[in-house]
């Protein structure tokens, strides 16, 4: 690994005490939320300003020191860890709304501000940002990581939620992409190649973002079904009818009963869709009794509607600790996340064949997905110290990749590719990624952006 203390020194004079080499901080921004070891950066730099970012990435490229962007560090995938050292860019001091236009439905932010706390600041003006990820994650980490979540069916992904953008290219270059406007026929899409990268083009500064009116009525639900695919083809029969599902949401029954661990719930162990309702008063009840007349084909029970805004959030909050109820069922206290999304007539078969898999290599796993558009979740409970389990969960991984392939899907809807799911970009991409390889080429020649991730070693 190179010697970057000289970017460093550069860096310090520049930044002051915010060019920070404590072991507590660098400690911190080598932590994550699954299993990989703890990977500290050399140094970590708070910038407060776009200009600053200019002017860290021109000295890291003259110096070709590696530039980790770092958000709220939800990323399931090692997307924000430092692997070939060098500077860890924390962005959560460049978490201002820039400017607000409601009667354009957008917003232009920082990208350290989160979902949560932009949310609070529209709260008077009667729109919301859409996309909920579940953890409170950045909206710039959420952006490079093209995040998704619950309400993707109905609003969308980050992809579609996006106007324009502002990024710092690796020779501290300021660009600027997209519009204001809501299409665009001019020049290449860079705002959306940006979109996704997982910080290895450019470090976004600022995002322009589509907002939504808040629903005159929202109502969630839960219902129960006798299995996973009964579940599953009501989820289809349901997006086929066109009923405008803002969230539907399939929980096998082991991760039902790592809710009842974690949470203390008492949800039957039994495979669940947990569903929410957005539009006019008349408008939900109707979409809620097309929903039922659908789910009772499929045999399902207890359906059962939270229609407060306290029930709901509890409902929701149950949902977006998946995480944390998954490792409830484990005795090492980590999960290996896995995801992939498949073509939602596929979805049984793949949900099927992930929990026969699991049950055959003898490891504890969840299934929660965002099943409205064939995304799903399988969380693994491992011991990390447990060389023989995490071999077996490494293979269940795989395994689960290639059912997705064979099946016309995809090896990641939500996660990204980071460090965990590299191995497998050829397979999905082909002679793509050498295309790939060309515009990280063309845009980061020195490779400080995110090294070692998004491509295989050559």
């Amino acid at each position: 690994m190179r010697d970057h203390s000289q970017a460093i020194t550069e860096l310090s004079a520049m930044l002051g005490e915010r060019l920070v080499t404590s072991a507590a901080d660098l400690n911190l921004h080598g932590q994550n939320e699954t299993y990989y070891p703890n990977t500290p950066p050399d140094a970590v730099a708070y910038p407060e300003t776009t200009e600053e970012v200019s002017q860290i990435l021109k000295i890291c490229h003259a110096q070709e020191c590696p530039v980790v962007a770092y958000g709220a560090a939800s990323s399931l995938e090692g997307q924000h860890l430092a692997v070939a050292g060098g500077i860890s860019l924390d962005m959560s001091r460049m978490a201002r709304v820039l400017s607000l236009d409601a009667e354009d439905l957008k917003v232009t932010v920082q990208p350290g501000i989160t979902r949560k706390s932009l949310n609070e600041e529209l709260r008077a003006t009667g729109l919301f940002f859409s996309v909920d990820p579940g953890a409170d994650a950045s909206v710039g980490g959420m952006a490079a990581t093209r995040a998704s979540g619950t309400t993707a069916v109905r609003y969308g992904t980050m992809r579609e939620n996006v106007l324009a953008l502002e990024a710092v290219m690796a020779d501290g270059t300021i660009i600027r992409a997209g519009s204001d406007a809501r299409k665009s026929s001019t020049g290449y899409d860079l705002a959306h190649l940006l979109i996704g990268s997982e910080g290895t083009l450019g470090i976004i500064t600022e995002l322009t973002l589509k907002l939504h009116g808040v629903p005159e009525t929202i109502a969630a639900a839960t219902c129960r079904f006798p299995s996973v695919e009964d579940a599953v083809n009501c989820v289809i029969l349901t997006i086929q009818s066109g009923i405008p599902m803002a969230r539907i949401e399939l929980v096998d029954e082991m991760m039902v009963r790592g809710f009842n661990a974690y949470a203390k719930s008492d949800f039957p162990e039994i495979p669940h869709l947990f569903l929410e309702f957005h539009g006019t008063e008349a408008g939900v009840k109707e979409q809620m009794s097309s929903f039922a007349d659908i789910a009772s084909e499929f045999g399902s029970d207890g359906f059962e509607t939270a229609t407060t805004t306290e029930a709901r959030n509890a409902l929701w909050a149950i949902r977006h600790n998946s995480h944390y109820a998954s490792a409830a069922l484990g005795q090492g206290g980590h999960i290996w996340p896995t995801d992939v999304c498949v073509p939602i007539s596929k979805l049984a078969e793949a949900v099927l064949q992930a929990q026969r898999d699991a049950k055959a290599m003898g490891l504890t796993a969840t299934i929660v997905g965002h099943v409205g558009d064939g995304n799903f979740h399988a969380g693994l409970s491992v011991d990390p110290n447990d060389s023989d389990e995490m071999e077996r969960a490494e293979k269940f991984t795989t395994a689960l990749a290639e059912t997705a392939l064979r099946l016309g899907g995809t090896v990641s809807g939500e996660h990204g590719i980071g460090l965990g799911k590299v191995k497998f970009m050829n397979a999905e991409h082909g002679a793509a990624v050498a295309y790939m390889r060309a515009i990280k080429t063309a845009f980061d020649p020195k490779n400080i952006l995110n090294p070692n991730k998004m491509f295989p070693a050559h």
